[in-house]
């Protein structure tokens, strides 16, 4: 492993515990007030090849030194069962377009402007407490949808999960046609997170928390 992969990692640990110290009691931590996460549409751009690099870092494909285009935002969060209690060995995988709107997927619009240094997938192993932790680039919108991330939760002997993560207060939230699919109000505010710059950065990242809750209690 080079350096600069070293180096990743330990500035993930210390971003990472700052992020998360935030909160560490917000209100969903109280069963009555749970809001389930509602399902959304997988999308048609799920990578049909996924990329070398598989890993949480979406802005650094394995050892490259050249970063991904784009605000780079640390996205955090909790997977959740239905009583509120987090979810040990659920494996959550995102994927987004790059700055220019292209997905890894061959059926992407705009390969020709693919930023080559976005790993564009990602994935991540909950631990006890149920967090997880991408490093990637704050969402951009493309024809026909607002800024959005996509999230998929594996838990063993449970159906996989999907859903998707927006920007709260975006102006084009209210046009999008999968977001506006949600009726219920309270499901609706539950995927729309503030995007918040880091005051301490002096780059200019972003941190966004998005805790996802689960309609099920896990198999003994």
């Amino acid at each position: 492993m080079h350096a600069s992969r070293r180096q990743f990692l330990t500035r993930t640990v210390s971003t990472f515990a700052a992020i998360t110290a935030l909160g560490s009691l917000p209100s969903w931590a109280f069963a009555d007030e749970l809001v389930r996460t509602p399902p959304q549409t997988e999308g048609p751009f799920y990578p049909d090849h996924l990329p070398l690099d598989t890993d949480n870092d979406l802005l650094i494909i394995n050892d490259g030194i050249t970063p991904a285009v784009g605000d780079v935002t640390h996205l955090t969060g909790k997977i959740l069962d239905a009583s509120g209690s987090p979810i040990r060995n659920a494996l959550v995988e995102i994927w987004q377009c790059d700055a220019n709107g292209h997905y890894i997927h061959s059926g992407s619009s705009n390969e020709d402007r693919r930023d080559a240094n976005f790993q564009g997938f990602g994935r991540f192993l909950t631990g006890s407490t149920g967090e997880y932790y991408f490093r990637t680039i704050k969402p951009v919108a493309y024809p026909g949808r607002t800024p959005h991330i996509h999230v998929a939760i594996k838990v063993p002997r449970e159906e996989k999960f999907t859903t998707q993560c927006y920007i709260q207060g975006e102006g084009r939230n209210e046009r999008d046609m999968v977001l506006r699919g949600i009726r219920d109000a309270k499901q609706r505010a539950a995927v729309q997170v503030p995007f918040e710059p880091i005051k301490e950065s002096k780059i200019g990242e972003l941190a966004a928390k998005f805790d996802v809750v689960m309609g099920f209690t896990p198999k003994a």
